[in-house]
């Protein structure tokens, strides 16, 4: 909806229709402002207080954010100060039920507190344990995620506070156990407002360069409230999404922060996490040295085992006297020679007795044989054998075939066969 234009001289009604010709007097914008910041509903918030002035039985206060450097003021008037059960003082971790208030005179936000309540130690613990169960509900402790530390790093990326003795046990034992290990130092603040903020841009400056193999995040201990911003949920989405191993050395025991839960490795103090991520030179050397003579052991023993092996077998018999295989397998084709020359005899033998027997029947049956007996074949002048006296009549000229040559005759008388006679 298009708005309207303000008549000529009159104020304008909205920001938007102001002009340089048209201003708004400055008290209208204050107004304006108390007007819509008023309307803002009370909210409980939580902070630290870093002033406490309290005069004429009002409190006037400066509530800062315990994790980024915002400050508010805060006002708590007598009425409602009669009502709290412990003085606002300095340094004091409190929530408090505020209003937004805009003083006209001065344009000051201010924020107007109807209750306020110390945040105490179990208070604290209560709230880190919920955080705690969410983000382990969420998968962010999940040992699948974790990852494995380098064996030897090259270069170890260290967030600490300066000139810190975590920072000193950590560089100091870490070079003792291995002297070539590098450092890339990045002092931060390790408590305070300015912590979480300083620990996580140090963090991804060291998680973007390739040459870092793995990240210690240490501190040497301190009360609850100091390792507070270990706990930030902030900071700890950042550690579970960096692509480089954290190792997490805060030095408490006990009510240990939540980075500790997130880190890819937990360590008890700086001292430990040195220890933990670099091995120790003199330790490797002693292994190397018993692996060598492990190595040597296992030459040994397999060079000795090999050699009796070979002389075991260089003393039987079928390597002590080789041609022995072979005299016996001469011996076996000297004999399955013999036996194949006598079966080929014997096998001779017999085929010739039996050529001479089945020739014997041959010329026992051949004409020839019976002829030689004395018996002539009679044969007509066509050659037809005369088997029948009555192929021959009286006349008839025949050839007598004996044993020697041929003679020729005439028939001069026949004589019938007589039934039943078997004589010519």
């Amino acid at each position: 909806m298009q708005q309207e234009e303000p008549e000529a001289g009159a104020q304008p009604l909205t920001a938007a229709q102001t002009t340089p010709e048209s201003p708004w007097p400055l008290r209208v914008l204050s107004e304006k402002l108390k007007a819509h910041i008023e309307r803002a509903p009370e909210a409980w918030i939580e902070g630290q207080l870093l002033e406490a002035n309290i005069r004429n039985g009002h409190a006037y206060l400066t509530m800062r954010d315990v994790d980024v450097e915002y400050s508010l003021p805060v006002n708590i008037w007598a009425s409602v100060m009669r009502t709290l059960d412990a003085r606002p003082e300095v340094g004091a971790r409190v929530v408090a039920k505020v209003r937004p208030s805009f003083y006209l005179k001065t344009g000051r936000l201010s924020l107007n507190a109807t209750d306020m309540r110390p945040v105490g130690l179990g208070d604290l613990l209560a709230r880190l344990e919920r955080l705690r169960r969410a983000l382990f509900d969420e998968g962010l402790f999940d040992p699948a995620l974790k990852q494995p530390l380098p064996v030897l790093p090259g270069c170890i990326g260290l967030i600490t506070g300066r000139d810190s003795d975590a920072q000193k046990d950590v560089i100091k034992n870490a070079t003792l156990r291995w002297p070539a290990v590098r450092f890339e130092v990045r002092n931060t603040a390790v408590q305070g407002v300015n912590a979480v903020a300083e620990v996580m841009a140090a963090l991804r400056e060291l998680d973007a360069r390739p040459d870092i193999d793995v990240i210690i995040i240490a501190r040497g201990g301190g009360a609850l409230e100091d390792l507070l911003p270990f706990s930030s949920e902030e900071l700890v989405r950042a550690v579970a999404a960096a692509k480089t191993p954290v190792v997490s050395a805060i030095g408490h025991e006990a009510d240990r922060p939540i980075l500790d839960d997130v880190a890819d490795l937990r360590a008890s103090t700086p001292t430990d996490a040195a220890k933990r991520v670099v091995p120790d030179l003199a330790e490797e050397q002693d292994r190397i040295v018993q692996a060598r003579e492990r190595l040597a052991r296992a030459v040994s023993h397999f060079v000795t085992r090999e050699t009796q092996n070979l002389a075991s077998l260089r003393g039987r018999p079928v390597l002590l006297y080789p041609e022995t295989m072979i005299q016996a397998r001469r011996e076996d084709v000297s004999r399955y020679l013999d036996r194949s020359l006598a079966a080929m005899r014997s096998a001779l033998v017999r085929g010739t007795d039996a050529i001479a027997h089945l020739r014997a029947q041959v010329r026992a049956l051949s004409p020839q044989q019976t002829l030689d007996r004395g018996y002539a074949v009679i044969q007509l002048d066509d050659g037809t054998v005369v088997r029948d006296a009555g192929q021959a009549p009286v006349g008839t000229g025949i050839g007598l075939r004996v044993a020697r040559g041929r003679l020729r005759a005439t028939v001069t008388d026949t004589e019938p066969a007589t039934e039943g006679s078997t004589q010519p």
